[in-house]
């Protein structure tokens, strides 16, 4: 068991936070590191992209611009905008163009084709709980866990909310929010779909002072049913400085190629 000091929270205490930090943030530019790697049982060989980095502009209610350039020639991988269900991405070394609908992913062996901009959005700004149409219940237990200074395994004792979703006549776990005890902050957030099963899970490491807000600055993105995953390593960030309606504007350039997804 780790001996680190402990503390203790109600459901309540941790929805209270939870919605503190949603409405704390609203606006997010990033500059990040990325790596994207896909593959496994059902894709095969992993496809990996290796230290892209990254420009990230996040806006509440719905929407966010990634853009992507090459560490060394500094020209963009990919440029990339969504407001909403829609999505608008520009591949330059493909000459291609593709319009689609944010929340759909579709499995692919290239690691850009696998990251959804709903999912990266999800991952970067913490949704509320919303108390009209969801239930949080509480669970408390020790996770097992590789101690930095010994390496070895120890017990971490931590605080799952579990967040049940209304959908018409039915619930659903809708996502669990994972808080270490030792200071309240999440550290994991596993979201699922209607049949139970995990469709995104994000690890939270490396929390730094922002604009007297704390953030991540280390983010694994796991979406274990297309075999991919994503890691984002925060550089530098700005947290509620404006950003306008134009900066979410992508159009098509003359003589791309047109895709839909």
């Amino acid at each position: 068991m780790s001996t680190a000091v402990v503390q203790t929270a109600t459901s309540k205490d941790l929805i209270e936070r939870i919605n503190a930090e949603a409405s704390e943030i609203q606006t997010l530019k990033a500059t990040v590191s990325i790596t994207a790697s896909c593959g496994g049982g059902k894709l095969g060989k992993i496809t990996e992209d290796q230290r892209t980095r990254g420009y990230i502009l996040a806006r509440k209610p719905s929407s966010l611009r990634r853009i992507g350039r090459d560490p060394i020639l500094q020209n963009h991988v990919f440029n990339m905008v969504s407001i909403g269900q829609e999505f608008r991405l520009w591949i330059p070394f493909k000459n291609q163009f593709v319009v689609g609908n944010s929340d759909v992913a579709r499995p692919s062996t290239q690691p850009l084709g696998n990251l959804q901009p709903q999912v990266i959005y999800d991952a970067l700004l913490l949704q509320a709980v919303d108390p009209q149409n969801e239930l949080a219940v509480l669970e408390e237990r020790d996770q097992e866990v590789i101690d930095p200074g010994t390496h070895k395994l120890t017990l971490q004792p931590e605080y799952t909310l579990n967040i049940i979703k209304q959908d018409g006549n039915e619930w659903y776990l809708s996502r669990k929010v994972v808080f270490e005890r030792t200071d309240l902050r999440r550290y994991q957030e596993l979201f699922y779909d209607e049949h139970g099963s995990i469709v995104t899970d994000v690890r939270y490491a490396d929390y730094r002072e922002f604009n007297g807000l704390f953030f991540p600055t280390n983010i694994q993105i796991r979406r274990p049913l297309e075999e991919c995953s994503i890691k984002l390593e925060v550089m530098e960030l700005t947290i509620n400085d404006p950003i306008v309606d134009g900066q979410f504007v992508l159009e098509v350039p003359s003589g791309a190629g047109l895709a839909s997804r």
